[in-house]
């Protein structure tokens, strides 16, 4: 079972932007605040299943065929910290804008949480084989349409109430949809590089002097 008992302190300054945040006692109590609460009202929840890659119609794109080069199967995954925590934002977003901005960026570290406890779990089950590392709708030329068609597999509407929009974003959008291939073999190591990266020119962590090391 995954649980969401805290979340990186340090993470959530990443997606604030890093080196432009100011620590100080003010800013480590509003954290305080926007942790507990945060924690209270995430409901993590999550699906996966394992598939056949031949044929499965989620191999869109140059940059996952390379990065499924080695894998016959993978698993389509999703996870969402529920609807409560978009509304925690949007509630703060009437209120006090600074928090709601803490609050995006911790909820932001706290799906990644929820989503490397998953790994975690598929790590377990794939004992003696390789697993890559998910690759998102989204990212690079992979279409953000997929995302959809991960959802129907895994019949995440119904199941847990993990939804797309017309414009095909998740929802609710503290939520991550997701291929983790797997191959019998030792798969070469690849880094996620800002070169190949759709949002590199509005990049927050770019900006800021640092990278998001995806």
């Amino acid at each position: 079972m995954i649980e969401l008992k805290n979340v990186s302190r340090e993470e959530t300054i990443r997606y604030l932007g890093g080196a432009e945040i100011e620590l100080n006692s003010a800013m480590e109590r509003l954290l305080d605040v926007c942790e507990e609460e945060l924690v209270r009202a995430a409901v993590p929840k999550y699906l996966y299943k394992k598939i056949e890659l031949e044929n499965s119609g989620l191999i869109e794109g140059e940059a996952v065929k390379k990065h499924l080069a080695e894998c016959e199967s993978a698993y389509v995954i999703c996870a969402t910290l529920g609807a409560a925590v978009d509304r925690l934002i949007r509630s703060a977003q009437v209120s006090d804008m600074a928090k709601a901005v803490v609050l995006d960026a911790m909820a932001g570290a706290a799906i990644e949480n929820v989503c490397a406890q998953l790994d975690l779990l598929l790590a377990e089950k794939e004992d003696g084989k390789y697993l890559t590392w998910r690759f998102a709708p989204g990212y690079a030329d992979y279409p953000i349409e997929l995302q959809g068609k991960i959802l129907a597999l895994l019949d995440a509407p119904r199941k847990i109430g993990l939804c797309t929009n017309e414009n095909s974003l998740l929802t609710p959008s503290k939520s991550v949809t997701a291929v983790v291939g797997v191959s019998d073999d030792p798969l070469e190591k690849r880094r996620r590089g800002c070169a190949v990266c759709n949002m590199a020119k509005t990049c927050k962590f770019r900006k800021a002097g640092t990278r998001c090391e995806f």
